[in-house]
């Protein structure tokens, strides 16, 4: 950890991971629009190829190339092949001539055998992008957590194989970059509930524990709003009593046990999740900045979830 908090959007890469349905793509998109919104020139990347990023911004399917979505936000999906194929024009000087489809399969047989390799081409891809400044912020729609920490680790785990040459000079500046606290963090996206909340606390052990990479936030994602206290709740207790029962159905017509009991319900999950949030807060390190996002009772996770999380955001960050 770093000896003090970096404000999130004074980094320049953030990682988001999390486990999958706490609503890691909620939030790496409302960062990424947040941002955006506040004149960053941002690209938002997605991982994983089964990832519905472009919904979040109601656009169509996303490519290797970037595609402005909105004002100062531009979104890609991550292609390791596209990225292999970057490298060698960039770095190496290789044109791309009709040959790379043998040089592509000799890539998928040698990823497949080495692993590593494919998340060093995701990876380098991102940081490519930092270090040529081309963007203000690149937020990352990453790995779960249970394939992240390798995933951040890449850079690494390749260099120590290999000790010299253009292979290791070209790790060397990528693990700098993912190592520089004002540079680069992860965030983490969880929920008030048991499982998520244990895996967080995992996760930050391992992140500690396997990499030098900073652990920038914990987004607590779908916190219900507290719609009652302990007056409202006495009240609906009297409300329940033998005789005022009646009474009540009698002075507003049926349906008012039904009221009663879905305020029952809101305060009993409330509380169910407060001890989540609790084990939670017990178990980060002394310091981390903890976020709250409301739940959004949507169906969908469209451009308005999308400006309705970053607007939560920005009230939780002072913006």
């Amino acid at each position: 950890m770093a000896a003090g908090p970096v404000p999130l959007l004074e980094r320049r890469l953030l990682f988001v991971t999390g486990k999958g349905g706490v609503g890691k793509t909620s939030v790496a998109s409302a960062i990424a629009l947040l941002a955006a919104q506040r004149g960053l020139r941002t690209l938002v990347c997605e991982v994983d190829a089964k990832g519905n990023l472009a919904d979040f911004f109601g656009v169509g399917p996303l490519k290797f190339q970037p595609t402005e979505v909105r004002e100062h936000l531009f979104a890609m999906a991550m292609d390791t092949e596209e990225s292999l194929k970057e490298y060698l024009r960039l770095q190496l000087k290789v044109p791309i001539l009709a040959k790379i489809g043998p040089l592509a399969s000799t890539f998928d047989f040698v990823a497949n055998a080495a692993p590593g390799v494919k998340e060093i081409l995701t990876v380098g891809k991102l940081t490519y992008e930092v270090r040529e400044r081309n963007y203000d912020l690149v937020v990352v729609d990453a790995s779960a957590s249970g394939h992240v920490v390798g995933q951040l680790a890449s850079p690494v785990a390749i260099g120590e194989l290999v000790n010299a040459g253009l292979v290791r000079s070209q790790t060397d500046w990528m693990i700098e970059l993912l190592t520089d606290p004002a540079t680069t963090g992860v965030v983490l996206a969880t929920a008030p509930e048991e499982m998520p909340v244990t895996e967080t606390l995992e996760l930050i052990g391992r992140l500690q524990d396997e990499t030098e990479i900073d652990v920038a936030a914990v987004v607590v994602n779908r916190v219900l709003p507290e719609l009652f206290g302990r007056d409202e709740e006495a009240i609906f207790d009297s409300l329940r009593a033998e005789g005022a029962s009646a009474a009540l159905s009698a002075a507003v017509g049926t349906g008012a046990d039904e009221v009663l009991d879905a305020a029952d319900l809101a305060v009993g999950l409330r509380r169910s999740r407060a001890v989540h949030l609790a084990r939670l807060r017990d178990g980060l390190p002394a310091g981390l900045p903890v976020l709250y996002l409301p739940y959004l009772f949507t169906r969908s996770h469209g451009v308005r979830a999308t400006s309705l999380i970053a607007a939560s955001l920005g009230e939780e960050l002072g913006y």
